[in-house]
């Protein structure tokens, strides 16, 4: 999927952190000319699962040769800081920018506000999935979300039902006052709850997994044979447009999340099944957008980024096929709170002329570092009316400086602060405690395999007083917790890891829960529709094939 603004980037933050830009204002920057930006995003990629980062079983030549050319970090946190507003923050300026899934959601109070579209939130340009990628969207694939989402109809349904009938027997009994308009609204409102449940019976393929054009729908039901041609397409059709003037192109790519969408031609290539097929074709997107930007002669005048938003999904298996990622010598993975392996993904800058080639950075570096960093190359100020995680890389990128500004980094899972990794720069080490770290079941697993996935707080957490240490340095898959008894320094490192967390909290505002169960339950007047509700259905690409012939 792709996006347009007229801006440099944006922060990554907590889940899905590449859509928040700010109002900044533009000046030259003094020392370097402004680059072109491609941001690439993998999803659920696996630290592991990269030839560069040791993987020598799927071949990821493109992406190995971006870090022979560039500079290749080893200590890359996908982990965010909690996202309040007094974090968040929207870039506009001159710097068009393209990108992909949007996972935002769409609309708040009627089917055509877009109050969560991309266009409301600073970009000019959105092609691709509003919403999530989800098994249900590959028709050959097991639903993973029909039964989830029919319960929580059904019981929306059953609910307005009960209110409804009440209000009615309240009416005939006298017990209440209820204007039958009212009761007639609610009788409508039943009824359409109803017709919505009795009709997501297969209809979720419809309604989650669509594709859009800025406002307007394209695929409903998106036809996924020809997604990653028409996103790749897209993407290197903005470059060459765009070739003459500064711009930002960030593509989100729908690869490696499941259900791992793999055109033909790459099926059967891999040794790692359907998953590692699936990132060798990502891998091939990689190398068909630099050879479009070394086409066009932007090669030394284009910042190449790549990173995945998380570590791989080790819970995502069907039969005897594993569908997720490799998190290489790290435990966990996605959806695990503060184990390394679901927060240390790939992170990879190339800039010829620029950026020193073939260097290793193993310092620690956050996502939300891109913020501050594409805002410094084009010339902008972040705000100064907020704490801002991220720090400008350029400087230890290019080598002027030895070490992260990075002190501490902290861990969440949701709203709950799970882990805090402290950079002690005087001695080169690395601790992180666990406050609270997610149970693994079956007993002895080294995932959430019985659920699927972890939890974040509750009955699925075990909680550590004193906490669980680690020196990551020395003990990198955090196999050996450390103890007053085996380390000198246990409770001083303990004491100053408490300090920055309470720091940490004073800076933080608290905000309405987006996950509350008012916003989670499904609202069929919100549901984009490409025709009448709920019978949803266009194909605008395959429509403008056929007017091409």
């Amino acid at each position: 999927m792709i996006w347009q603004l007229t801006s440099p980037w944006s922060p990554l933050v907590a889940p899905l952190i590449f859509a928040l830009l700010l109002q900044a204002p533009f000046s030259h920057p003094s020392t370097i000319t402004q680059p072109n930006f491609v941001l690439l995003l993998a999803d659920d990629l696996g630290i592991g699962d990269v030839g560069c980062y040791g993987n020598d079983t799927i071949r990821t030549p493109n992406i190995d040769g971006l870090a022979k050319e560039g500079v290749k970090l080893t200590q890359h946190i996908a982990a965010a800081p909690l996202c309040t507003p007094s974090r968040a923050a929207f870039l506009t300026g001159r710097y068009p920018l393209r990108s992909g899934k949007w996972h935002q959601g769409v609309n708040c109070e009627s089917r055509n506000d877009h109050c969560h579209h991309p266009l409301k939130h600073g970009f000019d340009y959105f092609y691709g999935m509003p919403f999530t990628l989800i098994s249900d969207c590959q028709p050959t694939e097991t639903p993973e979300m029909d039964r989830a989402f029919r319960r929580k109809l059904w019981i929306s349904t059953q609910m307005i039902g009960l209110i409804t009938l009440t209000a009615v027997l309240g009416r005939l009994t006298g017990l209440i006052s209820v204007h039958w308009r009212t009761l007639t609204c609610l009788a409508a409102f039943s009824l359409l709850f109803f017709i919505s449940w009795f009709s997501s019976y297969g209809f979720v393929r419809y309604w989650n997994c669509i594709m859009m054009r800025n406002h307007g729908i394209t695929e409903q039901p998106m036809v996924t044979g020809r997604t990653t041609s028409l996103i790749l397409r897209e993407s290197i059709s903005f470059i060459e447009r765009n070739k003459h003037k500064p711009f930002l192109l960030f593509l989100s790519f729908l690869h490696s999340h499941t259900p791992l969408l793999t055109t033909e031609k790459f099926l059967g290539r891999s040794r790692h099944g359907l998953y590692g097929d699936n990132v060798e074709e990502m891998d091939w997107m990689v190398g068909q957008v630099l050879d479009a930007i070394d086409k066009e002669g932007l090669r030394e005048t284009t910042l190449v980024y790549f990173a995945s938003d998380h570590g791989g999904w080790l819970e995502r298996q069907e039969g005897g096929r594993q569908l997720g990622g490799w998190n290489g010598i790290y435990k966990g993975g996605k959806a695990m709170g503060g184990w390394e392996g679901g927060i240390r993904v790939p992170g990879i800058f190339r800039w010829p002329g620029v950026l020193p080639a073939g260097t290793v950075i193993d310092e620690p570096t956050s996502l939300m570092d891109i913020y501050p960093t594409v805002v410094h190359l084009a010339g902008g100020e972040v705000p100064q009316d907020r704490v801002m995680d991220g720090r400008d890389l350029l400087p230890l990128l290019r080598g002027a400086a030895a070490h992260s500004e990075h002190e501490f980094l902290f861990h969440y899972c949701g709203v709950h602060l799970h882990a805090v990794r402290w950079h002690q720069k005087d001695t080169g080490a690395v601790w992180k405690a666990h406050y609270m770290t997610p149970i693994f079941s079956p007993p002895g697993a080294g995932a959430c395999y019985d659920r699927g996935v972890c939890q974040c707080f509750g009955e699925g957490v075990a909680h550590h007083e004193p906490p669980l240490l680690f020196e990551l340095s020395q003990d990198p898959s955090e196999a050996k917790p450390l103890s007053a008894d085996t380390e000198p320094l246990f409770d001083t490192v303990i004491r100053k890891i408490g300090r920055a967390v309470e720091e940490h909290r004073r800076t933080l505002t608290p905000v309405p829960e987006q996950l509350s169960v008012s916003n989670v339950v499904w609202k069929p007047w919100l549901q984009p529709c490409c025709g009448t509700f709920p019978f949803c259905w266009c194909d605008k690409e395959g429509d403008n094939k056929l007017a091409d012939l």
